[in-house]
Order: structure tokens, then C-alpha cells, then sequence
């Protein structure tokens, strides 16, 4: 059988009550491993230092660890780390839960200037989210963007939507919930009562009932029967008397549970004393077991990613600022421009307070007033009396005023209010410049790695060079060479077309502008999606052995071109499935603006008729190709997917762009044999280059 990679709802009730008894421990250190392994160091008074792991990956576990089990402190730490260092060291460790019968562990520290909550997410993709006082993200191991829930710093986090707990559900509730059911018995336990296969199984054998019975055949007295058993195992776990195992097969671990089970019966089996003793040597085992055949090589990828996460964020942070400076000196600048209605609406409230008035007779007149149609009334928008201020509408822009002061002393608080968020911006412009040489540093140590493996697989890499007459299974071969060549284009987003047509397009405003001014040439066709935030796209009207202007562009090149250009755009970023998108002649396209109009920085003119290209679906392919060069390739499932050894489609979806970048590295990574190839030529940041922005899901994989 294959070996428990994941603890489940009923491991997290029977730990939770264990780990309470570290309640009152100091945070000496937290350290993080890789990108999914986060070490709690704590001082207990009592029993001495304990090692609490937290994991989240492919492995997702809780628990206290022996010391021997414990990996050296790792290097410099990541941001993650300093974040959580910096919210809870020299704490105390005061609560752990579970929330309601999920896989997430709700973990609280406290110290005399702030309180921090810690969620792992012991479940999908898994995560860790550092909380503030008032349940606001500051860091996460993952960004997830969801329709249902968002968890991101800035965010307000939000535990999944509620689920039933089979271990404290009344019987008729339980009897209920099993009638509803249109299948068997032991499926409605592991669905509908979210008790999973093997607990589904062992109560049905615990209490006797044939676990394939359909529902409808099925007995009040054997449900009876059923919930009597969940009910006993519920009390052993609510009481923390425990029997813990670990169960082997063939010498090597694959379960782990806090009470032994009929459905293990037939393996051999470990006691312990407590649950946290069983769960850190089943999962010290299980990594012995499964290091035997892992590659050892250095990991660079999980930190690069982590790294241009972490930047994506800064920048998303400093564009807010930058945004939120903007918004305040607006409002500043609206003060002054309609100076006399806002110092009249002002001086009305003033004399009114001075008279003794309410503020809800104050707010009553300006309601009176705007329905007479006097313009400073109707500029009223909300009149406020707990805080003593008054929001007008001032160019469809909503200002909130200190009642109490007059139209400079708020216009100089506004002000004020800018230069203050403008400073936080600088000093988030100087935590991404020093991101940046953390991730440049760590690039730096993987080329010098490279370097010397090429070097030591010169020989090997020579011979396996050598032209092929048959076509050659290269995710099978053991060593893949690597042949890199540099291309002008390489900067910009490009793709070649089925037919063998480059099309370019720009990152940002000024490729843009570049593509159009210096690349687009007279033959060339210009496409662009009807959605704001989108690239130029060209179409270079070249293709082997023909002279461009005998060329005519097929329409499938134009269609993968359409497509390109619609999944590169906001329409992907906010989530659409497909989108619209138009085609030009370079003739048609212009930066001089008609009179009294602006054009905006990496923006153009389109004059005459368009080719609409209708409801285009948002997909892109990444694939690693290998002849006649190796390198990542990303563009239209139709133009990629022939040209690569394998592929990965995307869509949008809920993984941030570095997130979705990783997950396709190991992907790939698990398809060649020579996963060293995959490292030279396929990382996560040069994957990254490929996707569109915003976030995406993988299919198929």
C-alpha cells in the first residue's frame, strides 16, 4: 500500500490535545525550510526545548520532534521567516486549535505589543498565513486567490466554508445526513460525513455492517450501530486516552493513527506512548524511506520562487501606495478647486454646533436642502457625529472633512496624509531592492553549481550531442545536452505560429511603444484585445525561404495570434475564460491623437476598419522544447504543443503567477529522467516568462 503522506481530521483531533500541554512555552527562533517546512523553536519550562514542524507540501504534517530529527538551521532566512520572527519571537505559545473538523491547525501567540495567529492549511496545496490582531494577512507561504476566499497580505483571512463534524453530529442529525445519500453506506461515511476511505471503512467494520450496503437497504439499527461507533472513538479522542501506531509493511511505514485499527489488522504494527512520538518516527521513516531514491542535487528552484513572490507582492504593495498618495492629493487638490462650497457646507456645520444643534437635525437640513436643489447640499454625502466629520461629493470623488477645521487645514491634513503614505512607499521600494539582491544572490549560486555539473558531464553531454537519424525519446534518455542560443526577441513576449510566423508582444508601456516604433514594418499585422491592459501584438510577416513581401499570413497564424493576445491581457488577470480581439494593418495604426485627446503612455490610435476575432478562450501552453535548441517555449496550445518534447496547459485560475511557474517546474521535472536538464533549462523563472499575469491553473496535471 502506499505510504500516509497527509494527516487527516481525526489526527488533528487526537494531536491537538497533546500539543495543548506546550501551552505557555516561549518562541525562541522559527526557521523555514525550502518552501513548505516552517520550525517553531520553543522553550517549555517544564519539559525543555521542543521542536514543533509545521509542513505543507507534498508531506503534511504537525507536530513535536525529537531533537536528532531536526534539521540544521538553514542559511540566510527568507522573508517568511524574518516576518514571523519578528511577530512572535520572545512570545508566549498560548492556544492551539483545530478549526471546527478541517485540516487546518489555528495556531496563537501573545506578547506585551501585539498578539499573532498562525493558520496551517494541512489540506490541497497546503499553506501557513501569518495573522495580525485583527485577522489581516501579513504573510503567507502561498498566494490563493480564490471566488471563495483570498489569502494574500492585506487580505482579511477567511477559513473555508464550514463543514459537518461526523465526531459531534447528534444522531438524528447523522441519520439525516446518511438517508440523503444516494449511494453506499461506506461512500456517505468518507463524503458526506467527511470521515475519508479508511475511517469510513473501519466503523462500518466496527460496528458490523457490511460496508457495500446500499443506503436505502440499510437498517436504523445498523446506522445505530455506526454513529454508536463514531461516538465511542470521539470520546477516546476528546479525552486524550490514546493508544498510538505505527504500521509497517514489508519493513517500511505506511500509517500512522492515534488508536489502532481492525482495518490494519493484517499489517505489523508500533505502539508508543503518545501521538506526537508516533507521528515524528513515522514521518523521520518515511523521509529515510523515500530520500533512498530523491536526487540530491541543491534545490535552487523553491527559493528563486519564493523570492519573486515575495517581490510581486512588494510591488503590488508599492503600486497601492502609490495609488492611495494619488487618491489623497486628489482629494486636496478638490478641496481647493470647489473652495467656496466646501468652506460654506464647513461654516454651516460649525454655526450650527456652536448653536447647540444634533448632528442628526444638522444631517436632516442638508437632506432638506439637497431635495430643494441647493448645490452645496446636494454635495453632502454623509454627515458623521461619532467622528465629527462630514464626506462631500466632489467631482464624483468622495472627501471626508474634519467638521471642525476649515477647507486649508483639511486640504493640509489631505496632503499630509499623501506625504505620509508616499514614505511608506520608499521604504517598500528599499525592501524590494534588497529582495532583489537576495534573488540575485541565489541565481548567482545556482550558475556557479551548473557550472561545474556541465563541467563534470562534459563527456557525457558530447556524446549524447551527436545528430540522430530515428527520432530519439529524450524525457527517457539519461543525459539530455543542452543547446542554448540567444535571440534578440528573447526580451519581449513571442511565440512562433504553426505556420513558422514570429509574433511579438510588449511586457509593459514601453515595449509597447518600442514594438510599434522600432519592429513593426509595413507587411506586419497588428493585433490587439479589445480589453484595457493588454500587449501590442505583431505578427512579423517573415517565414523560411520566402521573401516578405510575397508572404501572406494564414489565417491559423492569425487566429494563434488572436489568442496570444487575449491570454497575455487583464482578461486573463481577472479570470475570464475567453475574450475579444481585433487585427490592423500597420497603416492603421497611429500615436497622433485627435484634437483635445490624450493618448497614454504605451497606447496607440486605430483608424479604419477592424478584423474582430470573437469570444478567443484564454489558454497558453509552456513546454520544454529540444531540438533544434532547448529552451522553455509558452504561447497558443496549438503553435507550442507541436514543437515541444512535452507541454503543460494553463488557464486562469487561482495559483499566483510564481506559484503556477513552480508547479510546472516539478511537473517537468518528474518527466525527464535527467531532471539536471529540466534545472539548466526550464526553471521556475524562466517558466514565469511564459505565463500571462495574474493567476492560472494547470490542467491535467
Amino acid at each position: 500500500m502506499e505510504p500516509k503522506r497527509e494527516m487527516t481530521s481525526v489526527d488533528l483531533t487526537a494531536l491537538v490535545g497533546e500539543l495543548q500541554r506546550y501551552e505557555g512555552a516561549k518562541v525562541d527562533k522559527v526557521y523555514l525550510y525550502g518552501d513548505d517546512l516552517v520550525r517553531f523553536k520553543l522553550r517549555d519550562f517544564d519539559r525543555g526545548r521542543v521542536e514543533l514542524l509545521v509542513e505543507t507540501g507534498e508531506v503534511k504534517r504537525c507536530h513535536v520532534a525529537a531533537a536528532e530529527h531536526v534539521p540544521d538551521a538553514p542559511g540566510r532566512p527568507p522573508e517568511f521567516a524574518k516576518t514571523l520572527r519578528a511577530q512572535i519571537g520572545g512570545g508566549d505559545f498560548v492556544d492551539i486549535s483545530q478549526y471546527e473538523f478541517d485540516r487546518i491547525l489555528t495556531f496563537e501567540f501573545e506578547r506585551p505589543d501585539q498578539d499573532t495567529t498562525v493558520v496551517a492549511e494541512l489540506f490541497g496545496e497546503g499553506n501557513v498565513a501569518v495573522l495580525d490582531e485583527n485577522n489581516e494577512v501579513q504573510r503567507s507561504l502561498e498566494t490563493v486567490r480564490l471566488k471563495s476566499r483570498t489569502v494574500a497580505p492585506g487580505s482579511q483571512y477567511e477559513y473555508p466554508g464550514s463543514r459537518l463534524n461526523p465526531l459531534d453530529v447528534r444522531f438524528e442529525a447523522f441519520e439525516a445526513k446518511m438517508r440523503e445519500s444516494d449511494t453506499d453506506v461506506v461512500r456517505t461515511l468518507a463524503t458526506q460525513l467527511n470521515l475519508g476511505g479508511l475511517y469510513g471503512e473501519e466503523f462500518c467494520t466496527r460496528a458490523g455492517v457490511d460496508k457495500t450496503t446500499d443506503i436505502d437497504d440499510v437498517t436504523d439499527e445498523e446506522l445505530r450501530a455506526i454513529h454508536d461507533a463514531m461516538e465511542r472513538l470521539a470520546e477516546r479522542l476528546r479525552s486524550g486516552d490514546l493508544d498510538p501506531r505505527v504500521y509497517l509493511e514489508d519493513g517500511d511505514v505506511v500509517d500512522v493513527t492515534p488508536l489502532p485499527l481492525e482495518e490494519r489488522d493484517g499489517l505489523e504494527s508500533e505502539a508508543y506512548d503518545d501521538f506526537n512520538a508516533a507521528l515524528d518516527a513515522y514521518f523521520h521513516r518515511l523521509d529515510l524511506t523515500e530520500d533512498e531514491d530523491v536526487d540530491e542535487s541543491p534545490e535552487f528552484e523553491a527559493e528563486i520562487a519564493k523570492q519573486k513572490r515575495i517581490i510581486e507582492q512588494q510591488e503590488n504593495a508599492i503600486e497601492d501606495f502609490r495609488e492611495q498618495a494619488e487618491r489623497e492629493r486628489e482629494k486636496a487638490e478638490l478641496v481647493y478647486a470647489h473652495y467656496d462650497l466646501v468652506d460654506d457646507v464647513l461654516s454651516t456645520v460649525q454655526r450650527a454646533r456652536e448653536d447647540g444643534r444634533p448632528w442628526d437635525d444638522i444631517a436632516e437640513t442638508f437632506e432638506a436642502g439637497a431635495e430643494r436643489g441647493i448645490p452645496e447640499a446636494e454635495a453632502v454625502e454623509d454627515v458623521d457625529g461619532a467622528n465629527g466629520t462630514v464626506t462631500l461629493r466632489l467631482d464624483d470623488t468622495a472627501v471626508t472633512l474634519d467638521a471642525a477645521n476649515g477647507p486649508e487645514k483639511n486640504a493640509d491634513r489631505l496632503y499630509q496624509e499623501a506625504k505620509r503614505i508616499e514614505e511608506k512607499m520608499e521604504g517598500a521600494k528599499q525592501a524590494i531592492e534588497n529582495t532583489r539582491e537576495e534573488l540575485e544572490a541565489v541565481k548567482q549560486r545556482r550558475e556557479a553549481w551548473e557550472a561545474e555539473e556541465e563541467e563534470s558531464e562534459a563527456e557525457a553531454q558530447a556524446e549524447a550531442g551527436e545528430a540522430e537519424e530515428e527520432a530519439v525519446d529524450w524525457l527517457s534518455r539519461s543525459s539530455v545536452p543542452v543547446r542554448k542560443q540567444d535571440h534578440w526577441y528573447d526580451r519581449f513576449r513571442w511565440f512562433r505560429t504553426s505556420d513558422g510566423f514570429l509574433v511579438l508582444g510588449g511586457r509593459n508601456a514601453d515595449q509597447n511603444e518600442e514594438l510599434v516604433k522600432n519592429y513593426m514594418d509595413a507587411d506586419d499585422l497588428f493585433l490587439h484585445t479589445q480589453a484595457h491592459g493588454g500587449p501590442v501584438t505583431l505578427v512579423k510577416a517573415t517565414a523560411p525561404s520566402e521573401p516578405a513581401q510575397d508572404v501572406t499570413i494564414p489565417e491559423r497564424s492569425r487566429e494563434e495570434a488572436a489568442q496570444f493576445a487575449v491570454s497575455y491581457s487583464s482578461v486573463w488577470k481577472d479570470g475570464r475564460g475567453a475574450g475579444d480581439a481585433y487585427l490592423v494593418t500597420p497603416d492603421q495604426v497611429s500615436k497622433t491623437p485627435e484634437s483635445g485627446e490624450y493618448i497614454e503612455k504605451g497606447g496607440f490610435v486605430i483608424r479604419g476598419d477592424r478584423d474582430y476575432y470573437r469570444d478567443v478562450p484564454a489558454r497558453v501552453a509552456v513546454g520544454i522544447q529540444v531540438e533544434p535548441e532547448t529552451r522553455v517555449i509558452g504561447g497558443p496550445p496549438s503553435a507550442i504543443e507541436p514543437e515541444a518534447e512535452t507541454t503543460i496547459e494553463l488557464q486562469p485560475g487561482q495559483f499566483a503567477q510564481n506559484d503556477a511557474a513552480m508547479k510546472c517546474y516539478r511537473a517537468f521535472k518528474s518527466r525527464f529522467a535527467d531532471d539536471s536538464f529540466v534545472r539548466k533549462v526550464a526553471s521556475a523563472d524562466l517558466i514565469q516568462e511564459f505565463l500571462p499575469p495574474g493567476g492560472s491553473d494547470l490542467l491535467g496535471v
